[in-house]
């Protein structure tokens, strides 16, 4: 498995990196995010990992750059900003986790196997559909309209969850095991972000909103006009 690290701290990418080679990984590690996109597009790679605040392009630019180029590689973003809005950004411009400094490794490589488990995972290829929204397993796509929407694979995933329910509320417990596989103490308003970032996909611009939170149970997904 090959991992893309961007991290300026000249320090801690060298730490970060000793760490994933003693767990089997053959990193790659860039100081500057212009210098990451070019790494990316030279040559093939698992996962990445994204400080925000470095020299050239930010890590929400990198990820841009590189969800336009690959829709399903996982990135996890690492940075020591924690407001709710950064976190919205990152999963905006294609980011699947949000790892706030400082950490313990171990944790981020439990993340690490997380996101990198759902490619071992078979999809399901049957179509979900409510209302004008068809979710396509097999083509791991979304569309509201005929309008194609682009999710990053948490966001697929965690609308998979909510369409599979068929209508029913899903807790947010329920959504945490389902959505990751480790067992960390998440800040309370991870899945909540999700869930926002998710609605200003899917309903923003429609008339009938499809998703919605009953509050203290958890959240669903149907027409309720």
């Amino acid at each position: 498995m090959k991992i893309l690290l961007l991290e300026d701290d000249h320090t801690l990418s060298k730490e970060i990196e000793k760490f994933l080679k003693t767990k089997g990984f053959d990193c790659a590690a860039v100081l500057d995010g212009t210098m990451a996109i070019h790494q990316f597009n030279d040559d093939l790679y698992d996962l990445v990992i994204l400080d925000i605040n470095v020299p050239g392009q930010n890590g929400f630019e990198v990820c841009m750059a590189i969800r336009a180029k690959d829709k399903k590689v996982p990135i996890l973003m690492l940075t020591a900003f924690g407001e709710i809005e950064d976190k919205l950004k990152a999963f905006h411009n294609g980011a699947d986790d949000y790892l706030l400094k400082p950490f313990h490794f171990e944790e981020l490589f439990a993340r690490i196997n997380s996101l990198l488990k759902r490619k071992d995972v078979p999809q399901q290829e049957v179509d979900l559909v409510v209302e004008d929204l068809i979710i396509s397993n097999a083509e791991m796509s979304v569309k509201r309209a005929g309008i194609e929407i682009q999710l990053t694979p948490k966001e697929f995933k965690l609308l998979n969850i909510l369409a599979s329910a068929n209508g029913k509320v899903v807790s947010k417990t329920t959504i945490s095991e389902k959505l990751w596989d480790y067992q960390v103490i998440t800040n309370q308003n991870t899945i909540e972000v999700y869930i926002n970032s998710l609605r200003k996909k899917i309903d923003k611009n429609a008339d009938i909103k499809l998703i919605h939170t009953k509050v203290g149970y958890g959240y669903f997904l149907k027409n309720e006009q």
